[in-house]
Formats: structure tokens, C-alpha cells, sequence
């Protein structure tokens, strides 16, 4: 494992140069991967997809390839670049998915010469169910305002009793800050200029999905949420909560889309030998981007250097601890990484 003073020489010595790169859409408009001309280049805010009518496998599968950066976004702006972050995700998320993918089903396409660190996502162009499938065992502080925490925060200066949020009614009496709720609880969420969290026969009534479909993502994502709780006992850890994504394949399955189980659509807890959570300055040890949301003091704040290192510190020790296997960066230039993990994708797809 990599200890925090070697973590911390990591960052400072090469953060710069693996963060410094073309963008995707710069990439394929100075021709350097002429197989994506005139694809579609949909920007995120952590990451950009490219998808189009000539992008399907030798089978007639359509493409979405899915392109990390280390964008950090918090209340929907972006805060800075944060080195290793994009690696560390990567990593983080293909663990996660060996364990989840045959529960929620898996819309990628394995490629065997892909690096581990890969930041080049190859996965079918799923029709994608608009809504963000949210899960919580505890009620974690969080400032963003579709947070149980912050309803419940609400609801305490109204003076009520109980807090209907996501189909659940909940005894405010009952609640507090970082406690664990009485069952892991489904509380989606839209995905419009404005999210909200809703009943789930919000989105029935809305036709964003048939009530079938609801129940299969529902029930498969307790299970795999159950699969990742118990396999982090043995590194310490404990799932608080996670968002995941869903779509329609070409065979009109479901399957998972985006990141499963990261520290960006998730929040870790640490324990120690004893079960019990590690705190700094008395609030549990987090490895997720709350973190980062803590450092917000201006709405438009973009992190400081000392800021974004810190940051990226934090990133490397969590997927740490949540792997139990020391961080491994690939130390190329950024440009020269995504160029080569793209064509070895469109290599063995096309």
C-alpha cells in the first residue's frame, strides 16, 4: 500500500502531468482517432460519451464510448481538475462491477488488452431510463438539496413529525444526523434542470418507466447494494449510500449504465477492528465526494491547489481501503492513454 507521504509525492510530482490533455472532442477534431468522425460527442459533467450510426460492433450492437476526466462537480458546477481522479474511478468502478454486474445487469463490452486504468468505458447505447436510482442504509449529512439530510433539516424547522420522502414515511423522532435508517430505502430521483426526489409512482405516472421495469431495477439494486455491504466487511467499510443509472438494451433487457459504486455515486464509511466508525472532527471518516462539497464556501468557488491535492489525496487513500490493493497509476500522458485505450476498443469491436 501506498502510506500518505507517499500518496502525497504521488500527486506532486506527477498530478500535473496526468491531468493535462485534450478533450475528446479536441482529440477527434485535430484527427487523431479519425474512426470517431462525425460521431455525436455528448458532454457531461464528469465525463463525455461518443456514440453514432456507424459506432456499432461486428453484431450490429450500437457503441457509447464513455470518457473519464477529473472534472469534479458538486452542486451542479464544476469545481477543477483533480489528478488521478479519472484512474482511481476507473479502478474503483471495474471492482465494483465484477461483483454487481451480474445482478444489475452489464452493458459493457469486455476488452482483454484494456489496462486496468483504463478511462475509456466501452458499453452499448442503451436507451437510457431518465431517473437516478438512489439507495440509503443512513441518513448522512450532505448539503445537497435533495438529501434525506437536508428534508429532514426541513422538517425539524417546520416543527413536523414525520418526513415523507421517496414513498417512505419517516418518524423524526426516529432520525439524526449519520444514523442508519430502519431498511435500505429507494428514493429516486429525476434527472431534469432541477432534480427532485420522488415517489417512485411518480415516475409510472410519468411513463418513465412501466411499474415492472421499477420493481426489477429496485429489487435487483437491494441485492447488489447487500452483495457490496457485505463484501466491504472485510475491508473495514460500510455502504451509506449509492446512485446508479439504468437502461434499455437492444434485447430490451435492463442493465446498469455509468459508474457502479464509486466514491462519485457513493459514500464509504470507515470502521475500525471493532465495528465502530472512525471519526474526524467528530463526523464519520468518509471516503466519497462529500468531502469535496465540505470545502464549499462560495457557490462558484473553484478549488485552490492546495485544495485539488488534498482532494486527490483523499481519492487514492479511499480506493485504497475500499480495494485493499495498492494504487497503480499508468503515468502516461493523458492524450497518449485515451488514444490507445480507444483504438484497442474499436480494434476488437468494430
Amino acid at each position: 500500500m501506498l502510506d500518505k507521504c507517499q500518496i502525497r509525492e504521488l500527486v506532486s510530482e506527477f498530478g500535473s502531468r496526468v491531468s493535462k490533455g485534450r478533450s475528446i472532442e479536441e482529440l477527434i477534431l485535430d484527427g487523431e482517432l479519425p474512426r470517431l468522425k462525425n460521431c455525436v460527442v455528448q458532454k457531461g459533467k464528469v465525463s463525455d460519451s461518443v456514440f453514432g450510426e456507424h459506432l456499432i460492433t461486428r453484431l450490429g450492437v450500437p457503441i457509447r464510448l464513455m470518457f473519464r476526466n477529473n472534472r469534479i462537480s458538486t452542486h451542479d458546477v464544476n469545481r477543477g481538475a483533480i489528478p488521478f481522479k479519472d484512474q482511481v474511478l476507473a479502478l474503483n468502478h471495474d471492482a465494483m462491477l465484477k461483483l454487481v454486474g451480474p445482478i444489475l445487469g452489464d452493458s459493457q463490452f469486455k476488452v482483454d488488452a484494456l489496462k486496468p486504468t483504463s478511462t475509456v468505458i466501452p458499453a452499448e447505447n442503451l436507451k437510457l431510463l431518465p431517473f437516478e436510482n438512489v439507495l440509503r442504509a443512513f441518513m448522512a449529512e450532505s448539503s445537497t438539496s435533495t438529501s434525506l439530510y437536508q428534508n429532514y433539516v426541513d422538517a425539524q424547522k417546520k416543527g413536523d413529525n414525520f418526513l415523507d420522502f421517496g414513498g417512505h414515511s419517516l418518524k423524526l423522532s426516529d432520525l439524526g444526523p449519520n444514523c442508519a435508517l430502519p431498511y435500505v430505502m429507494d428514493t429516486p430521483s429525476t434527472k431534469e434542470a432541477k432534480d427532485k426526489t420522488v415517489d417512485p409512482n411518480y415516475l409510472i405516472a410519468e411513463r418513465v418507466l412501466d411499474k415492472k421495469q421499477y420493481q426489477q431495477i429496485r429489487n435487483s439494486s437491494i441485492m447488489a447494494f447487500g452483495a457490496v455491504s457485505q463484501a466491504l466487511k472485510s475491508r473495514n467499510m460500510v455502504l451509506v449510500d449509492t446512485k446508479t443509472e439504468h437502461g434499455i438494451t437492444s434485447k430490451g433487457t435492463i442493465a446498469a449504465a455509468d459508474e457502479l459504486y464509486t466514491m462519485d455515486s457513493s459514500r464509504f464509511w470507515q470502521l475500525d477492528d471493532s465495528g465502530s466508525l472512525v471519526e474526524r472532527e467528530g463526523k464519520p471518516t468518509s471516503f466519497s465526494k462529500e468531502f469535496a462539497r465540505d470545502m464549499i464556501v462560495k457557490p462558484s468557488q473553484v478549488f485552490d491547489d492546495a485544495q485539488i491535492k488534498k482532494i486527490a489525496e483523499r481519492y487514492i487513500e479511499g480506493l485504497q481501503h475500499l480495494l485493499g490493493q495498492p494504487f497503480e497509476p499508468d503515468l502516461r500522458d493523458r492524450d497518449e492513454r485515451v488514444i490507445e485505450s480507444t483504438n484497442l476498443i474499436l480494434d476488437e469491436l468494430l
